[in-house]
């Protein structure tokens, strides 16, 4: 399977009122391991940034004056990500402006060249109820260190999504049920369980000094918590 996770940094909040991309990025993953192949792009948009939006990015109108404007590099863009599925956190506000892009360029939307979009924000959100689900807390909660993030950067924000993606969907490989070549090569899917006989399983019992142990943890927790234990009032 192959995946791009990608970033973009913009002039401001809405392409509908004329902002433009002023970075884009992709890491590219295959088979849950990171290959690579980066595709980095500046690019020049023909306008000054909101303040609020180079407060964020940092790329001035003088420094994105000498890069390609986007109509130069969208076939190498869209080759990139052809057949892929894109992960973006808080996709549709990056799809929004790229598409705004390609459409500008005469180009197929994403979605047309792509395998799939998934917005891993929502991902996230699905996985993580209630909790702050940003970069940066998501980068915390897994482990994963963003020191050197002052500014934002659609490359940087990239590869740290990919390591963060990796986390959120470890698990999903136990989940893989592999067919043997006999059954690809027949069409089947059909998989065979071999039944247990639960009987058959050990029980084991905890010891006394085991159950001491934990009666006393037990005591500890209601005490720390000032009597408060939902099991000690029922």
């Amino acid at each position: 399977m192959r995946q791009i996770v990608m970033d973009t940094e913009t002039t401001g909040l809405d392409p509908a009122d004329g902002h433009r991309v002023v970075e884009l990025a992709g890491v590219e993953i295959v088979n849950r391991l990171l290959t690579g192949n980066h595709l980095h792009l500046y690019l020049n948009p023909d306008r000054d940034s909101d303040p609020e939006a180079l407060a964020v990015h940092g790329l001035t109108t003088e420094f994105l004056a000498d890069h390609p404007r986007f109509p130069e590099i969208a076939d190498r863009f869209l080759e990139y990500i052809k057949d892929a599925e894109i992960i973006i956190h808080n996709a549709p506000f990056d799809t929004k402006f790229l598409n705004a892009e390609l459409a500008k360029a005469g180009r197929p939307r994403m979605d047309e060249v792509c395998a799939k979009i998934t917005d891993s924000l929502t991902y996230a959100r699905e996985l993580h109820p209630g909790k702050r689900n940003s970069l940066d807390a998501l980068c915390e909660r897994y482990g994963i260190s963003n020191a050197h993030r002052t500014l934002h950067g659609a490359l940087l924000d990239s590869e740290l999504l990919a390591d963060v993606w990796l986390a959120m969907t470890r698990g999903q490989n136990g989940l893989m049920m592999d067919f043997s070549d006999e059954d690809a090569s027949s069409g089947g899917s059909h998989v065979q369980l071999e039944r247990i006989d639960a009987s058959s399983l050990p029980v084991i019992f905890a010891q006394a000094e085991e159950l001491a142990a934990h009666e006393s943890y037990l005591e500890d927790l209601d005490k720390s918590s000032g009597g408060g234990c939902v099991w000690r009032q029922l």
